[in-house]
Parts: C-alpha cells; structure tokens; sequence
C-alpha cells in the first residue's frame, strides 16, 4: 500500500514536533519527523531497538554516547541498543529526517538524567 506523509498516521511529541508513521509494525518502524527551530528530544536510550536516523533537511545535533555529531542534509547515524542519545535542533530553521527501529522502539526507551 502506498504511504506519504499526506496519509500516514500523525502525531504531535515534545515541543511542538510532528511524527508520521510510515510502517508501524511490531519488527520494524519507520517514523519521518519534524522539529521546529530550537528544539530537542530528551536524551534517552533503548534496551532492545537498533536505530538509524537519516536527515533530510536541514542540520541536526545527535549527542551519541557524550559525543555530539552534526548531521546534514543527505547524512545519517546508527544507534544500537543501550546507547544514550539525544537529538537537537540547535538551528533557526525546522529539520526533517526519517527514524528506522528495529523492532520498534515504542514502549523501549529510558529516559536519562
């Protein structure tokens, strides 16, 4: 079936962020999201879902592990399981990139202090 961000299941998260489900499967889940300007996940990590997220626009800041990477347009990072991470929007122009987990991560993350 063919799915776009125009028919995929939307959802609002943290500060005025926008996620659409492109597959929501128990194995595998791939979310294209947007964050405003400014804005920022809470650093968290998961105990069983490998991740890999992918930019589309923009440029975002992944804190990996007490490191930060900056990611551009086109580029992408691999996050396996039990890694803290946090990803920010330290620009004044909204981001969008896609988020693959596998299995999906709903229900698997922690939240770190």
């Amino acid at each position: 079936m063919k799915i776009s961000k125009q028919s995929a299941e939307h959802y609002i998260w943290g500060d005025n962020c926008d996620g659409w489900h492109l597959v929501k499967g128990q194995n595998l889940s791939i979310i294209h999201e947007r964050m405003p300007a400014h804005t920022e996940e809470v650093r968290h990590y998961h105990q069983h879902a490998r991740q890999f997220f992918f930019v589309l626009s923009g440029t975002a800041t992944m804190e990996i592990d007490d490191k930060v990477v900056v990611l551009n347009g086109q580029e992408g990072i691999d996050v396996l399981p039990l890694v803290p991470h946090q990803m920010m929007n330290k620009t004044n122009d909204e981001i969008e990139f896609v988020v693959i987990s596998q299995p999906n991560s709903k229900g698997d993350r922690i939240i770190v202090d």
